[in-house]
């Protein structure tokens, strides 16, 4: 999608925090964290929610949950919880799938 601004940053046409990435899967820092730590993972591909991406791509589905483990078990102090909001009444607010990596207790300083 030309104007989604996860595709732009999963094409690096604009800047990210970016924390960890995969062929299928890229991770930045959100910019407007609810918590300690506050990671954004997505998928490459363009799809609209995890439901979307689920039922089309297990591939990358996979792909987002692993890089969002690996980096829980790297930046969150065994707690964390990895979250995704699945339309405008549900809080998504960019329609691109994307999980939330969280934790109030984060591991050391986060970068």
């Amino acid at each position: 999608m030309d104007n989604c601004i996860f595709c732009k940053i999963a094409r690096r046409e604009i800047p990210a925090k970016i924390v960890g990435e995969s062929e299928l899967a890229l991770a930045f820092w959100d910019v407007s964290p609810r918590q300690p730590l506050h990671i954004l993972v997505i998928p490459k591909v363009h799809y609209a929610n995890v439901a979307e991406l689920t039922l089309n791509d297990e591939s990358s589905l996979v792909a987002v949950m692993k890089l969002a483990s690996e980096l829980a078990v790297q930046h969150a102090d065994e707690s964390f919880r990895i979250s995704f909001n699945t339309g405008e009444a549900a809080g998504q607010t960019v329609f691109h799938a994307h999980g939330h990596l969280t934790s109030r207790t984060p591991r050391g300083e986060l970068v």
